[in-house]
């Protein structure tokens, strides 16, 4: 019960950056003090502690001495990006060929003003990031700090029920949070690679010159962190981009980025799928249900807290 009210209020209060960045730093944490490292580099807790709370420190100040300006920079890039694809989404009907844009419905023009009006809202809303953006890295900071500490404090053998109950609870999160959300980290990084080749290399070999690269391959990497939604996104946005150029431009985005994504499933399947004995329409069906009700957030916490629950129930033995 304890643990489905933490989940539960979590996702109410919009604590669940914090509760992630928790999970991090104790992985962090207990990688660098795991007994798996060399006697030689294996560290003690409270030092792989220590290295975890303050390396985001001297991270950020050296961000700050040497990049100032750059996070107003990239938010002025992701609001000209929305407002691109706004006026490409407008323009559609001239981006195509004659005979093609001819059979288009007329029903279309008002989705497509929908969709444009939408993107520009969203353009609008990243002007007041900055004060979320703030609480939203302090939260994130804390809970990298309360996670390599709860790696770093000695634990006491204890016989309590209620301890032992909620350490093998944390485990089973834990267990879960390293093959769903650290799984799908590297599939993102795997992604982002595929997607910066494509955009630095192959179309300017074509003579083709993509706007916003950077903003694309960063949008490619952060979406991807979310199981097959995130994949969507990227592709209609850079599918979007590509047909502002021209239509072959954007069908070669829409051929590249499924033959990219025919190989990242299978990658899902190997890495997340196996481990967790999860199928693909059963992340859909909890990732619909929690953005139904909680939004965003849900969609990100869904795969994760199905995963926990999975291992919930497999410990009983009821699945």
């Amino acid at each position: 019960m304890l643990a489905f009210l933490l989940c539960l209020g979590t996702l109410i209060y919009g604590l669940l950056p914090g509760l992630l960045a928790v999970c991090l730093g104790y992985l962090l944490a207990a990688a660098l003090a795991g007994e798996r490292r060399r006697k030689s580099l294996r560290l003690r807790p409270l030092m792989a502690a220590a290295i975890v709370v303050f390396l985001p420190v001297m991270g950020l100040g050296l961000l700050l001495a040497n990049a100032q300006g750059m996070a107003f920079s990239a938010v002025e890039q992701y609001q000209a990006l929305l407002h691109h694809l706004a006026g490409t989404v407008l323009e559609i009907r001239l981006k195509l060929p004659a005979d093609l844009a001819s059979h288009l419905p007329d029903e279309l023009i008002a989705a497509q003003v929908w969709l444009a009006d939408y993107l520009k809202s969203q353009a609008r809303a990243l002007a007041g990031l900055g004060t979320t953006g703030l609480h939203g890295s302090l939260l994130v900071y804390v809970g990298l700090v309360v996670g390599a500490l709860i790696e770093g404090t000695p634990k006491t053998p204890t016989d309590a029920p209620l301890r032992f109950a909620i350490r093998q609870r944390g485990a089973h999160f834990i267990d879960a949070f390293r093959q769903i959300v650290v799984a799908q980290f590297w599939i993102a990084a795997f992604n982002a690679l595929c997607t910066a080749i494509f955009l630095l290399v192959a179309l300017p070999f074509f003579g083709v010159e993509m706007p916003y690269i950077g903003s694309l391959i960063a949008l490619t990497f952060f979406a991807g962190l979310i199981p097959i939604v995130g994949n969507l996104l990227c592709n209609g946005v850079l599918a979007l981009v590509g047909l502002s150029i021209s239509p072959e431009v954007g069908l070669a985005c829409l051929i590249f980025l499924i033959s990219i994504h025919k190989v990242e499933y299978a990658i899902n399947a190997k890495v997340v799928g196996v481990k967790t004995k999860t199928a693909a329409w059963e992340l859909l069906a909890v990732m619909f249900v929690g953005e139904s009700v909680f939004g965003i957030t849900g969609l990100v916490a869904a795969p994760l807290y199905y995963a926990y629950v999975k291992k919930e129930l497999q410990a009983a033995r009821l699945v």
